[in-house]
């Protein structure tokens, strides 16, 4: 299945930009005609409640590499290298090793789902106050401009395979884990698809659902969930 039909199904946008800091009950502010900001690292340092907020593992979620997404060679290239540097492995210039090809196909795999259930955190708001006055956040939430993560899948691995237009020969493979240093293992797969997956032992976020908070003359009315077809992260 396609990865991001998979996560959409499932309230989830799959994270394509070079920024990838995402964590449940991050509140981000997205103004009209511009990108989505990080605004709070979580919820509580804006809104206090007694509510108590309690995190799931879903076990319903699993992103493995049998959910894959495929793109023309440049589009997939260009994300891969965005992806790379927001892994802190921007020195892996793909591009420059592997000028030419016909697909990319991006996958993920070993994931876990940390998410909060809507309920949960509606009744953490619907009883909440501001940690302290604030006019700015006041006027963000009457403006419905503050968005709440309320679920990521992080993944452990990146799994690609980047299929060539020429043979791939041992001295690229060799040349690119030497840059690589042990943080991603090249292989051939066969004689011009090159597969790369990523080492370490630290999950990242790839994935996230998120809700507009809905104020109605300063009161809280309601989440929205909100989707990549708006351009939110």
């Amino acid at each position: 299945m396609k990865l991001t039909k998979y996560l959409s199904d499932q309230g989830y946008d799959l994270i394509e930009g070079p920024i990838r800091n995402h964590k449940p009950l991050q509140l981000w502010v997205k103004k009209a005609f511009s990108e989505a900001e990080l605004y709070y690292a979580t919820l509580k340092h804006a809104f206090k409640s007694e509510e108590v907020l309690t995190e799931i593992e879903n076990q319903a979620l699993s992103v493995n590499t049998s959910n894959t997404n495929e793109y023309g060679f440049n589009i997939g290239i260009t994300l891969l290298e965005e992806i790379l540097s927001s892994l802190g492995l921007g020195a892996v210039e793909i591009s420059a090793a592997v000028k030419t090809g016909k697909k990319v196909v991006i996958s993920y795999d070993n994931s876990i789902t940390k998410e909060y259930a809507i309920g949960n955190i509606e009744s953490y708001l619907s009883a909440a106050d501001f940690v302290h006055p604030n006019p700015q956040l006041l006027k963000n939430a009457n403006k419905d401009n503050i968005l709440i993560i309320t679920g990521t899948v992080f993944a452990k691995n990146l799994v690609v395979e980047i299929e060539t237009d020429f043979t791939i020969d041992v001295s690229l493979i060799a040349k690119l884990n030497n840059i690589a240093d042990g943080k991603i293992d090249f292989t051939a797969k066969d004689s011009n698809t090159l597969k790369m997956v990523s080492g370490g032992n630290n999950f990242f976020p790839i994935a996230v659902k998120a809700s507009r908070i809905k104020f109605d003359r300063s009161i809280f009315k309601k989440l929205t969930l909100v989707t990549d077809d708006r351009n939110i992260f």
